[in-house]
C-alpha cells in the first residue's frame, strides 16, 4: 500500500496478496497476518499498490 485506507483500517505500507483483478484499474487484495488468517478483503487502485519482487530480475 502506498497510502492509508482508513475505512478498511489499512495503513501504508502493509503488504496483501492479489486475489483477483475487478477492472483495468483496480485489484482486489487480501492482507492476512503471520498465520495467514486474513484481516481486510478490499479492492485497492492499482496505481495505490507498490509490486514486489521476491526473485531478482534482470535490470
Amino acid at each position: 500500500m502506498l497510502t492509508d485506507l482508513p475505512a478498511q483500517q489499512l495503513a501504508r505500507g502493509q503488504v496483501g496478496t492479489v486475489v483477483e483483478q475487478l477492472d483495468d484499474k483496480s485489484l482486489l487484495v487480501e492482507f492476512s497476518d503471520d498465520q495467514g488468517r486474513a484481516y481486510a478483503i478490499t479492492a485497492c487502485p492499482m496505481a495505490e499498490l507498490l509490486i514486489l519482487h521476491y526473485v531478482p530480475e534482470a535490470a
